[in-house]
């Protein structure tokens, strides 16, 4: 296995000779990052809960750009199939180098509505699973000492502008917590753990957990931005109150940019970076 180190790194290929693992990557924005670290030269680890069709489509676009892929479909809230996941890529590919954390379940439940059942299964999916997918991966980076770990957290876990999700904004939260603690503990091991929070990007969502965001129609943007095109979901209705809060009163795009700020904090360069919060209101 080629191991990407300072003096050989190509920089037009700055993770050849990295894998990458990246979970909920058959859409939106894992997807978009696991296709920016296969346009870096990292093989990856296409993961997805329900859809194998999805992750074997981005894998064959990973394949594409000239690296390797591995399509692997586990629900991150089981340690037991975060585990299994990370044996395959393993034995695939011989050391997982990159670990992004970036599944999410947002109900929309009133408080006194989440169930013990519920609180469970959200904290399990959301935060427990940047958990095992650390206590996986990590022996493995402390040998080699070397790795990134990546949690993709939200703006809702730190501006609590979000109504009716308390199990969701916990975990958003607790995320970076979690960085946190990675990134003191093994840093003299060459480690680092930061987190990355998008702010408000139009992807696709069960619509139906946003009912206060689809009401009515958003302002006009600003006239600088009159040119460019007016965000929608699936059923062309214009984004209201949710795009009221960000600039020009549109939502980014999850594809390239949102990938871009993930990679920054990974190269061999950013070493220094430990525990970060890196928050991107507009990227569209």
């Amino acid at each position: 296995m080629s191991v990407t180190t300072a003096s050989n790194v190509d920089l037009s290929k700055p993770l050849a000779g990295r894998t990458a693992i990246v979970t909920g990557s058959g859409q939106n924005i894992g997807k978009a990052i696991a296709l920016h670290f296969a346009r870096a030269g990292a093989n990856v680890v296409v993961n997805g809960h329900r859809n194998q069709a999805a992750i074997d489509k981005v894998a064959k676009e990973i394949e594409g750009l000239g690296v390797k892929a591995l399509a692997c479909l586990a629900d991150v809230g089981n340690a037991e199939a975060v585990a299994a996941m990370v044996k395959k890529a393993q034995d695939k590919f011989g050391q997982v180098d990159i670990a992004v954390s970036n599944v999410s379940v947002r109900l929309r439940q009133p408080f006194h509505d989440i169930t013990l059942e519920d609180w469970d299964a959200t904290l399990k999916s959301n935060l427990s699973s940047a958990f095992y997918l650390a206590r996986a991966v990590l022996p493995g980076m402390q040998k080699a000492k070397w790795g990134r770990i990546i949690h993709i957290s939200g703006e809702d876990g730190f501006q609590g502008h979000v109504p009716f999700r308390a199990h969701s904004m916990v975990c958003k939260a607790g995320v970076h917590a979690f960085s946190k603690a990675i990134g003191v503990e093994f840093a003299a091991e060459g480690i680092t753990a930061n987190t990355v929070s998008p702010g408000s990007i139009d992807t696709t969502r069960d619509w139906s957990q946003y009912p206060e965001e689809l009401a009515g129609n958003a302002p006009e943007p600003d006239p600088d931005e009159k040119n460019r095109p007016r965000r929608r979901h699936r059923d062309g209705m214009r984004i209201s109150r949710r795009g009221q809060r960000v600039v020009h009163q549109r939502t980014g795009h999850p594809c390239e940019r949102r990938a871009v700020h993930v990679l920054a904090v990974i190269k061999e360069d950013c070493a220094c970076l430990k525990g970060g919060f890196y928050f991107f209101e507009r990227i569209g």
